[in-house]
This record gives C-alpha cells, structure tokens and sequence, in this order.
C-alpha cells in the first residue's frame, strides 16, 4: 500500500511539472474565473530560511519562494488552504566539504564550506481559520516532489574565491512529507485581501537515500498573498 501510494502521489507531480509553465500563465490570464465566491485564488511569495535537521553543523539558508495559492470556503470563518509552492528550495549552508576522491580538488576545498540546496515543489493541504476576518491560523500536511539537488563547495585561496557544483539528485530521495502550520494577518477584513503571514514546515521524512545518514527538511517561510482578479470588491463583514 505504502509503494502504491508512492507512485500515485510522483505521478502527480510529474504531470503537474510537465504541465508548469501552463498552469502559471493559464493563473495570470484566467484569475477572475478562478475566484469565485467560495474560492480565492492569488499568488504567494516571500523568503523562505530552510535547515537540515540531524546534521550537526548546518546553518540555515536562505531562498525565495513563489507559487500560487487557493482558499476554499468550507462554512463561516473556516477554508481549505492549498496550492503549490512552484520554485521552492530546502536545505543548509556552513558544513565542512567531504572528499570527492580527487587529491587536488580535496586539496583545494578541504578548509572550505558545503551548501546542500535541493529544489522541490510542495503542496500544502491545511485546515484555515480567521478570527474577525483579519487574524488567521493554519496548519495540515505538506508533501514535496524533488526536482535537483547540488552539492555547492565554497573556498578563498590567494586567486580568490572558488566554487564547484555537484550533482548530487541520486543521493536524495524524490518524495518529502512533513507538517506545516502557522499565522498571519489579512490587510483588510473583506473576504478577499493581501495578507502577510508565516508558516513553519517540519519534514517527518528521511530525504538522504545515504546509508546510515538521516537528513529532514525543515523551513520558516515569511510571505505575502495577492489575490488575482478579484473583480468588484467583496463586501467587508462585521
């Protein structure tokens, strides 16, 4: 059961990756079908500050996100909060180099610096409350799909700083699965609005496919929601 349900959910994300740059232009162009009523539709961005948990070392690092999102209203002040977070990344900065079974190259960065930077897709699923239509609290499962990973090793020598990329993808596994919660704070009270917000992502999957290593994403992620096409104003509530 556990590998069929593997399949399906890569399979998913495979047709989704496929058809990306579809579904971003088809959201800027049809935005005002896609808010409804019931439905809100925008886009999500912000800074994303992403570790790795189990790796003594690590420090965090910083990307940027950008992705779509949707709000369902299921009754009152409580929605489905979904979407796909499109460009993506996790991983860490600050940890010592390892040999790549080159003397020269180890001899290069052995008083370097490693970043693991994987890029992914998630999917957040999360249960979505407002309190006077202003303050809102969420929280629900998140499943990611890996798309790259790199190794990136850091160095200064007298001819200045040097850096190499490795390919590393093989050595993570293709699924993410973890927990995802936070706040944040609409800037008007009608239903529909910008809102800032965070949320704090804690994978309770082994991503490393390396023996006798274990290595779990977490990310703080500071954003911002815009609405798109949201057409006449949506009246405020009281």
């Amino acid at each position: 059961m556990q590998k069929l349900i593997k399949t399906v959910v890569l399979t998913f994300f495979l047709l989704f990756s496929l058809t990306l740059k579809a579904q971003v232009l088809i959201s800027l162009v049809f935005g005002e079908a896609l808010n409804t009523p019931k439905i809100e539709f925008g886009m999500i961005g912000g800074l994303n500050r992403s570790y790795l948990n189990d790796i003594s070392g690590s420090e965090g690092l910083n990307h940027f996100n950008l992705g779509f999102y949707f709000h369902v209203n299921l009754k009152d002040n409580s929605f489905l909060s979904t979407g796909v977070l499109v460009k993506s990344n996790v991983g860490a900065t600050g940890m010592p180099v390892y040999s790549i079974g080159n003397a020269d190259f180890d001899s290069i960065y052995k008083d370097g610096t490693l970043t693991k930077k994987i890029s992914c897709f998630y999917v957040p699923i999360m249960y979505h409350h407002r309190f006077n239509n202003r303050w809102y609290i969420e929280a629900g499962p998140q499943a990611g799909l890996r798309t790259k990973a790199n190794d990136i090793f850091e160095t200064t020598t007298l001819d200045g700083d040097l850096s190499y990329t490795k390919d590393v993808k093989d050595q993570y596994a293709r699924l993410d699965f973890g927990l995802i919660g936070g706040s944040g704070y609409k800037f008007k009270k009608e239903l529909k609005s910008m809102a800032v917000g965070i949320n704090y992502y804690y994978g309770l999957v082994n991503v490393s496919l390396t023996p006798d290593v274990t290595m779990k994403n977490s990310s703080l992620n500071f954003y911002l929601k815009i609405p798109i096409g949201l057409g006449a104003e949506q009246p405020a509530e009281n």
